[in-house]
């Protein structure tokens, strides 16, 4: 059959009108595809601690803050809180259910409550826990202090980030402000309005130790360090210098 002109001005004007749709399209499209951020590392903290409670008093809603991002959190006891009449299974089964409450992990270094040795075996067996752990940030216990256990888990967590080479951040937090933490003076506030339930909860698994009674002395250092910081509850910390980095920042800008 034979091509008229009629046929092949047809042809052409929709090649032509192809063309034109097709540039349409590329030009409608986005130079570069969208790229999706690719998620925060998982740390992996250690808030150690003299007795069961101490690090739920001191940096429950901190813990619960971090584990509800996805980090992980273990709480490093010095001793498992046994102290006549209470023997030790019934404040490990207490420590067992506030970890439970926040998604952390129990851990003893296996002391004498109240009978706290610092001494360069002691030294060595925590420097090993800690390093088994494989930190990126440790929370101690602020070093003036009117306990000896809180006294001594902070030198030796102390000792342990010397022995490490300064590998992970070091914190301190304080308990019960002016009764047993003395002149402690925070770098950072961490807001835990939204997680005091999970702290209280924790706090209160600890029914042994007269929570009421605690729970309401932390609460009023939670709520001072709010006033300090523009929040309703807030937990304090200090940084230790020569840390390599500053982790809990990712908390303060969440």
């Amino acid at each position: 059959m034979s091509v008229t002109r009629r046929r092949l001005l047809i042809g052409a004007g929709a090649a032509v009108s192809a063309m034109t749709l097709k540039s349409l399209q590329t030009t409608a499209e986005p130079a570069t595809q969208p790229t999706t951020a690719a998620p925060a590392p998982r740390l992996k903290a250690i808030v150690a601690g003299g007795h069961p409670g101490d690090p739920e008093y001191g940096c429950g809603g901190t813990i619960s803050r971090l584990t509800s991002l996805g980090h992980e959190v273990v709480l490093l006891y010095l001793n498992n809180g046994a102290w006549p009449p209470t023997p030790a299974n019934t404040r490990i089964a207490e420590a067992t259910k506030a970890c439970q409450i926040l998604k952390a992990r129990p851990l003893y270094a296996v002391q004498e409550n109240g009978h706290a040795v610092v001494d360069n075996a002691r030294y060595e067996a925590f420097a090993k826990i800690i390093a088994d752990e494989k930190p990126d940030l440790v929370i101690t216990q602020w070093p003036l202090d009117n306990h000896r256990d809180h006294r001594a888990i902070s030198m030796l967590t102390y000792d342990s980030w010397v022995n490490a080479k300064r590998t992970f951040a070091l914190y301190y937090y304080e308990v019960s402000d002016g009764e047993d933490t003395q002149q402690f003076a925070p770098t950072h506030y961490i807001d835990i309005t939204a997680a005091e339930p999970a702290k209280r909860a924790a706090c209160y698994a600890h029914a042994s130790q007269t929570p009421d009674r605690y729970y309401k002395l932390q609460d009023d250092v939670a709520a001072f360090r709010g006033i300090e910081s523009g929040f309703s509850r807030a937990e304090a910390f200090l940084l230790q210098r020569r840390s390599p980095g500053d982790p809990l920042q990712l908390l303060m800008n969440h």
